[in-house]
């Protein structure tokens, strides 16, 4: 797991970033003083990109109620480095953030693999729910149905649940909430699903296929 290197969306694609809070707990740093790093040298960060930040509540903070903070891209996060002075923990910090920041791009790149590799399965998941007639006789859900099978049976959890525990709107993408290792195996529980779909089963026949008993829940 990669504690130190986060991912956020960022238009299409997903951007690796890590926080002043971050930086401030691997480096052994007062949280105050990367703070103030930062905003001492923000007209150089901002040349790699908006420094972006996100707001905390600090129910508990004297004086104000909100604390900002500061996310810092991949760039930026090799730049503001360089600023800090090189104690042992912030030689240590240095070296486990660049790690954490090729590992993370090696992970994006493998789920864009798994993504290229799940497209034509996804159309061919549509086109078996369509040629079953399955679409009609689950009078228009079929899809939404399937899809929270198919991610039941791969992960544990369906996409419904998916979605409301990263607090996403019913019908939003769920596919960026996935690892490469999630994604390769959705990719093969929907191909398991349309071999299914093509020999002519139903969706309780199939369902009881994809999940052994002692797994069947709710699918939502």
């Amino acid at each position: 797991m990669n504690d130190l290197v986060l991912i956020k969306p960022l238009g299409s694609r997903l951007e690796p970033y890590t926080t002043a809070d971050l930086v401030a707990e691997y480096a052994q740093l007062p949280h105050k003083s990367v703070n103030e790093l930062i905003r001492r040298h923000r007209e150089d960060l901002e040349l790699f990109g908006t420094l972006q930040f996100e707001m905390e509540a600090c129910p508990h903070r004297t004086g104000a109620s909100v604390r900002k903070i500061y996310h810092l891209n991949e760039q930026q996060a090799t730049l503001f480095i360089t600023y800090l002075q090189n104690t042992p923990p912030v030689r240590a910090f240095k070296k486990r953030l660049v790690k954490s920041f090729f590992a993370m791009r090696q992970e994006l790149a493998r789920r864009d693999i798994q993504r290229a590799v799940k497209a034509p399965v996804r159309r061919k998941l549509t086109d078996a729910i369509r040629d079953s007639g399955e679409n009609e006789r689950m009078q228009g859900h079929a899809f939404a149905t399937y899809t929270n099978l198919i991610y039941k049976a791969a992960i544990g959890r369906t996409a419904a649940q998916l979605r409301r525990a990263a607090g996403l709107e019913k019908g939003a993408e769920v596919l960026p909430l996935l690892d490469a290792e999630q994604l390769a195996e959705v990719t093969r529980r929907e191909a398991q699903a349309c071999t299914l779909l093509d020999c002519g089963m139903t969706y309780d026949a199939i369902r009881a296929v994809m999940l052994p008993t002692a797994r069947r829940e709710a699918d939502t």
